[in-house]
């Protein structure tokens, strides 16, 4: 494990306080707790490599089809309030891109892709930067559209059990951000105004949602994506969550 000391002072570069630096921070409310998205955490990379091997001349049309089909049937269900979780959407998802892309998808095939979902590594950054943030004070949590099965599963994998103060899934409110009643769990959970809480998104119109609730917001953009354009302005954003660190450090004026 890293010291939090040798950490930050190895991270916070010249450059970086440059970067991350506004004078309206002076007079920002300090944050007290920070929840992740859950592919903030969780590497989701091994299930799309899995589609690849099942699959490998149209592994990446299926899985882009697949991707797109998840996210819409996730929002489609919220709108029409038919709420199913996670695992379910995607299964339903990933069966339709099949059949729309002509490939046999067996059930045995199926069943091994939504096992994936439930045994997800952790990014390599994820537990020295965990450590520094909650040895900075911070009360760390999740807030996911992740199953309550997929977090559990998931912390269990990665040796994660009891460091989390608060496991949020949308399982627990039936619907699914961007919803603001999604993001409002942690408000409710941490018993802290949404200016006093930090969000870390995994993707770029997650980051826009959190970020128009109120949420003090950072965009971890593993893959350098490009920015939503859901008029919500400028978000913070880095590659890693050592960034986070720094931008939480510098946020808070310490």
């Amino acid at each position: 494990m890293y010291n939090r000391r040798e950490f930050l002072n190895g991270a916070l570069t010249a450059g970086m306080i440059r970067a991350l630096w506004h004078p309206r921070r002076l007079h920002r409310t300090p944050v007290k707790a920070v929840v992740f998205d859950g592919f903030a955490i969780f590497d989701a990379r091994p299930v799309f490599s899995l589609i690849d091997q099942m699959f490998p001349e149209k592994g990446a049309e299926l899985t882009a089809l697949w991707r797109s089909r998840q996210f819409e049937y996730m929002w489609l269900r919220s709108l029409s309030q038919r709420y199913s979780d996670f695992l379910s959407v995607s299964a339903d998802a990933l069966v339709f891109a099949a059949n729309a892309l002509r490939i046999e998808l067996t059930p045995a095939n199926r069943s091994r892709v939504m096992e994936a979902w439930l045994q997800l590594p952790c990014w390599p950054d994820v537990m020295s930067s965990l450590v520094t943030l909650s040895d900075s004070g911070l009360r760390i949590g999740f807030l996911s559209n992740m199953s309550t099965r997929m977090l559990e599963m998931g912390m269990r994998s990665c040796g994660l059990d009891g460091v989390f103060d608060h496991a949020l899934s949308t399982d627990r409110v039936r619907t699914y951000k961007p919803d603001r009643r999604a993001y409002r769990m942690a408000v409710d959970a941490f018993r802290l105004r949404r200016e006093e809480i930090a969000f870390a998104a995994a993707a770029g119109w997650d980051a826009a949602g959190a970020k128009s609730f109120g949420y003090e917001t950072f965009w971890v953009n593993r893959q350098n994506q490009r920015a939503e354009e859901l008029g919500t302005g400028e978000i913070a954003n880095g590659a890693s969550l050592s960034d986070l660190a720094v931008h939480l450090r510098v946020a808070n004026g310490s």
